[in-house]
């Protein structure tokens, strides 16, 4: 089999989809071919469902925000009737629309003018508000002459939306299975957690020279934690953790209990959310959710870490810091919470520069795949074989 087509073919990974004790990593070619990149794209980035934003990002009738999954712009909007997601091109002729997010009354392209409702119909070709003309400008930009023209039909193209908590999801493959078939049981068990009460209180921008693939897999197994983080070992210790798993497509472990120390601020005395259980409360949730999201849940604070793939060798990430009002209320929140951001920098730094080592070896031909260590690596066996059946067509 040559060339891209070998990406195509179950048998490509006949090792990867062996059993844990017995499988092998996932051919190198997956974190720097241009042909398994360009695939990729398609079948995981184009057919999943991606988290987006946030809820109160959305929070008012108008409120949008504009995002890009692969090399498509999409517009997300709260319109009257609730969160919508349209690709960001015009119907005329495929100028974007939005450029940046705001609170609109409806969106105007920036080429002809041809508006459009927040539901996405389109209501004017170019003007639809009877104030911005005059009766014989009108007259000369009416559309009702066009021949077998309806407005109806050139309405903006939709794309699937799903909310969960305070997660905004979308999916470009219209054909799609439902968000509850990606998130299985998560929502479920972490019901206690009070995401949708939770306010944003920081956001870090990283631009890594690794695979995305890479730095999912290295947030979701804690056999590096003793050479990687030294420091975070300290608090989240490899012997205490233990998995946190169940249908649907995520990947998850639980650090219990949470040791102190004094030099390490993963935990600075801020008050914890309301309504968690006393093993909540001693405990910390680390949660990939294919593709793209992280969910790092502690007593007092979440961490959400969303990568956008950049090419096969780099990605963009994002790193936000969400609090429940009752913390941000403290009187000491912003003495208090700042160590934990400069622990967590540190903590990623130190991930970001393992990961783009592992990007610079998987280059190195003569390496082709390594056994996976069944007792730490049953996550990544999962979320390695949940992207084949992507690329095979499985899902």
């Amino acid at each position: 089999m040559i060339g891209a087509q070998r990406y195509l073919d179950e048998s490509t990974y006949a090792q990867t989809r062996l059993p844990v004790s017995l499988a092998s990593t996932l051919i190198p070619e997956a974190y720097y071919s241009e042909d398994f990149h360009a695939i990729e794209r398609d079948r995981v980035w184009n057919r999943s469902w991606i988290c987006v934003g946030y809820a109160h990002q959305l929070a008012q009738v108008g409120d949008t925000i504009v995002v890009r999954v692969d090399e498509r712009s999409i517009i997300v909007t709260r319109a009257p009737d609730g969160i919508r997601a349209f690709h960001n091109v015009c119907r005329h002729r495929g100028a974007e629309i939005l450029s940046a997010p705001g609170c609109f009354k409806y969106f105007r392209c920036p080429y002809h003018a041809w508006g459009y409702a927040l539901d996405g119909t389109l209501k004017g070709v170019p003007y639809f508000e009877d104030n911005e003309t005059t009766p014989e400008l009108l007259s000369i930009y009416d559309a009702s002459r066009a021949k077998e023209f309806d407005k109806a039909e050139y309405g903006l193209l939709p794309v699937k939306v799903g909310v969960w908590a305070c997660f905004v999801f979308i999916n470009l493959d219209p054909a799609s299975a439902p968000l509850s078939d990606q998130l299985g049981d998560l929502a479920e068990r972490l019901t206690n957690y009070p995401l949708e009460e939770l306010q944003l209180v920081k956001s870090v921008f990283y631009e890594i020279d690794a695979n995305w693939k890479l730095v999912a897999e290295n947030y979701m197994e804690y056999y590096h934690l003793p050479t990687v983080h030294p420091s975070l070992n300290l608090v989240s210790h490899l012997r205490n953790h233990y998995p946190f798993q169940g249908p649907g497509m995520y990947y998850g472990m639980t650090t219990r209990p949470l040791d102190k120390d004094p030099n390490v601020p993963i935990d600075r005395e801020l008050r914890h959310m309301p309504r968690l259980d006393e093993e909540e409360n001693q405990s910390a949730r680390w949660v990939w959710l294919f593709p793209n999201v992280s969910i790092s849940l502690l007593p007092d604070y979440m961490i959400i870490m969303a990568l956008n793939p950049a090419g096969p060798r780099r990605t963009i990430e994002r790193y936000d810091y969400f609090c429940h009002p009752d913390t941000i209320g403290m009187p000491n929140f912003a003495e208090l919470i700042e160590p934990v951001y400069r622990f967590w920098d540190e903590v990623n730094i130190e991930d970001i520069r393992i990961v783009e080592s592992v990007q610079r070896g998987l280059a190195n031909r003569a390496y082709q795949g390594g056994r996976m260590c069944f007792r730490f690596e049953d996550t990544i066996h999962q979320f390695q074989n949940h992207v084949i059946d992507k690329m095979v067509g499985k899902c």
